[in-house]
């Protein structure tokens, strides 16, 4: 065994250096350059990020203005609705027939003592309808 010794410390120290060799291996070589790219690179994203943040921001603040318009315009609907409800109910209370008849007394009208009724309709005779039977 003593013969082999030599061989076998060799064999060990090549082991040893290849393994260190391939555990560097695993670990990136930074350099000055490569830093540099980050730092842009982390800059970049951070001014994108806050440029987005912004954007968001305005976005929201649009809907919300929106939001205060819609409900203006709903609150003026009501009251355009509210008005001509007020309307209806005056035209029914002037077109009511107490009402009617208490303004024709007014202007000096009278009322009639034989009432006449007007038939749009054209009378039919029995002799006609037999005929187009």
């Amino acid at each position: 065994m003593t013969a082999f010794a030599p061989a076998i410390t060799r064999s060990r120290e090549l082991i040893a250096t290849k393994t260190a060799e391939v555990a560097l291996k695993l670990v990136p070589d930074i350099s000055e350059q490569t830093q540099e790219n980050r730092k842009y690179f982390a800059k970049f994203v951070t001014v994108v990020g806050v440029l987005a943040l912004m954007f968001l921001l305005f976005i929201n603040t649009l809907l919300a203005q929106d939001a205060f318009t819609l409900s203006h315009l709903k609150l003026e609907a009501k009251m355009v609705s509210d008005q001509r409800e007020a309307i209806n109910r005056q035209i029914d209370a002037t077109a009511a027939p107490e009402n009617l008849a208490k303004a024709a007394t007014a202007l000096g009208m009278k009322p009639s003592d034989t009432p006449t009724f007007l038939s749009l309709n054209p009378p039919v005779t029995p002799a006609e309808s037999v005929n187009n039977g």
